[in-house]
């Protein structure tokens, strides 16, 4: 795979999960309203808006060209925090704590590519600065009990191979 080709990929397939992440926290907050936490949510949310108005810039200056499915990862993300929401807060807070493991992965094996190749060190930069706001995400969800989620293990997986695969086809399409 050549140099060009992986950074379109890096780019398309973040520019798809921000878009997701944005709306699975829109979907949380249409469900809890303003429970007490709405206010962590709404925290998460912003930095999400970051991330993706950082790669809307990004696609725009590299000439890459967004995700065909952008419209499906945005209604998908928007299901999967209404639904996790509707079984409770907690429930809310499982689905942060297994997307943002993923996430936190994903982007820590981006940085790691970059910086073995010599390559976009402001981009590898930005990309850790990212995976450490997602990380901080998930400590959120752990610190609201979100493990304690009846049926964790199985939410945990379910949620965590959705995104997996969500991942392989962004990355293409």
């Amino acid at each position: 795979m050549t140099e060009k080709v992986r950074l379109e990929e890096f780019l398309r397939v973040n520019h798809a999960g921000e878009r997701a992440a944005q709306t699975i926290y829109k979907g949380q907050l249409a469900v809890l309203g303003n429970r007490p936490e709405a206010a962590e949510i709404r925290h998460m949310m912003a930095q999400e808006q970051e991330h993706l108005d950082s790669f809307d810039e990004l696609l725009n200056d590299y000439q890459v060209r967004p995700s065909l499915l952008d419209p499906v990862w945005g209604a998908a993300g928007f299901v999967l925090g209404a639904a996790t929401a509707a079984l409770g807060p907690r429930a809310a807070m499982a689905c942060t704590i297994a997307v943002e493991e993923v996430i936190g992965s994903h982007y820590d094996r981006q940085v790691q590519a970059l910086n073995a190749a010599g390559e976009e060190p402001e981009l590898a930069e930005t990309l850790a600065r990212f995976r450490d706001e997602e990380l901080e995400h998930r400590d959120i969800g752990k610190a609201h009990h979100g493990e304690a989620t009846p049926g964790w293990p199985l939410l945990r997986d379910f949620i965590q191979t959705g995104c997996r695969t969500a991942i392989r086809i962004a990355e293409k399409i």
